[in-house]
């Protein structure tokens, strides 16, 4: 019948957010895959280098609304470990209480919308239901369900009340039990079983090869964990196991952050109990000194890396991210190879990918010239508005006088 291309996206009700892939098939079966990226590239590394280390804590927080703690803490322990700063042990329990919070709304999103996928609503709204009580203990603790504001230079801006240390351990309570009746029906039930099983296969030695992180690469006997292995704010006090499944596939990533759940909760429990007395944060420099440092966390999605230059001044030479939607894109085609059209959705979707954090802008090759160039600011703004008074007839040159917005 000869090969075939279908384009899924940029846009398309499987995807959340702007990709583009490219599949080829024969038949149904899948024998080609690439992808394209850029559709929502926001230029956060570049804007950070423009501003103040204050206020990239605050726009480091938005690369990814699901990990906003998980960048934020990468980025300030990278600059802390530039100026040589320890931090109260109190303010590192507090990072990690929120980190492994938002571990929990985390992986139950992604149960929800993985069920969904596969056409299992009623797990969708389940899950979803319960999401909601942990963003509700998040919001009482920093005042925002996303993007909480908790970190600072030196350590934390809000402490924890007792108050709210008993609400997290009854909200453990009721999601463990809720939970064992999630890890009850990826066991047992012989639908979802069937649906995930044997679809997005990756072996143990692409997941090495690839540089696969995260459950997606734990799913298929991978066992890599930072907070294990490289420890950092509070998990080096702590007692837990890094949860593996060997049956790599969409399943076995399924069980994987299912049963992470129970790990976290008894993490938070720990954390809870053992939280020492003392201040949570110490004076910061405004400015930090020459230096460069590169941090490692463990986000819901797998490990995050976060480098920062610093030159002396207020603000940062050099930001670089590497989110671990980034890390986990290439395994993508090999799980595709020789699996049916309709795989391609909850195959892409366990990976968890979050494609804001992920995109990047690329180095173009004049075709005049034929040298490669990179777009400053400037440049990339007048061209902006070019094409939007090209494409739409909307032009925006007089709003930028109004507001002096200029490219450096």
């Amino acid at each position: 019948m000869g090969t075939i291309k279908i384009p899924i996206g940029p846009q398309h009700p499987a995807l959340k957010e702007p990709a583009s892939f490219l599949i080829s098939l024969d038949g149904e079966r899948i024998k080609g895959f690439g992808m394209r990226l850029g559709y929502n590239h926001r230029g956060i590394e570049k804007a950070a280098e423009a501003r103040t280390y204050i206020q990239d804590i605050y726009l480091i927080e938005r690369v990814c609304g699901i990990c906003s703690h998980s960048h934020s803490t990468a980025f300030v322990q990278a600059v802390e470990e530039i100026a040589g700063i320890e931090i109260p042990k109190r303010a590192k329990y507090i990072r990690t209480i929120m980190g492994e919070l938002e571990r929990v709304h985390s992986h139950l999103l992604w149960l929800g919308v993985a069920a969904h996928e596969v056409g299992f609503d009623t797990l969708l709204m389940y899950t979803w239901r319960d999401r909601e009580v942990v963003m509700d203990l998040l919001a009482a603790i920093s005042g925002n369900r996303v993007n909480y504001g908790m970190n600072t230079f030196g350590g934390v801006r809000r402490d924890i009340s007792k108050e709210q240390q008993a609400d997290i351990l009854k909200a453990v309570d009721i999601l463990e039990e809720r939970t064992k009746y999630y890890a009850g029906i990826a066991t047992k039930e012989t639908t979802l079983i069937k649906r995930l099983s044997g679809v997005g296969y990756i072996s143990k030695e692409d997941v090495l090869k690839l540089g696969t992180v995260g459950p997606t690469g734990r799913a298929s006997g991978m066992s890599r964990d930072t907070r294990k292995d490289d420890p950092y704010a509070a998990y080096g006090d702590l007692d837990f196991n890094v949860i593996t499944d060997t049956h790599c596939d969409v399943y076995g990533r399924a069980v994987v952050r299912v049963f992470e759940l129970f790990e976290t909760y008894k993490m938070l429990r720990q954390l809870i109990k053992n939280i020492p007395d003392g201040e949570i944060a110490v004076k910061f420099p405004r400015k930090v000194q020459a230096g460069e440092a590169t941090s490692r966390y463990e986000a819901p999605r797998g490990e995050d890396v976060h480098y920062v230059k610093a030159n002396g001044t207020d603000k940062p030479e050099r930001v670089k991210l590497r989110a671990p939607t980034l890390a986990n894109l290439p395994s993508v085609e090999k799980m595709l190879e020789d699996n049916n059209l309709a795989d391609v959705p909850i195959t892409i979707a366990a990976i968890d990918p979050c494609f804001s954090c992920t995109d990047r802008s690329i180095k173009v090759n004049n075709a005049t010239t034929g040298r490669s160039e990179t777009l400053s600011w400037g440049v990339l703004r007048a061209q902006s508005i070019e094409w939007y008074k090209r494409e739409h007839g909307i032009d925006f040159t007089e709003l930028n006088k109004k507001y002096q917005i200029r490219g450096n």
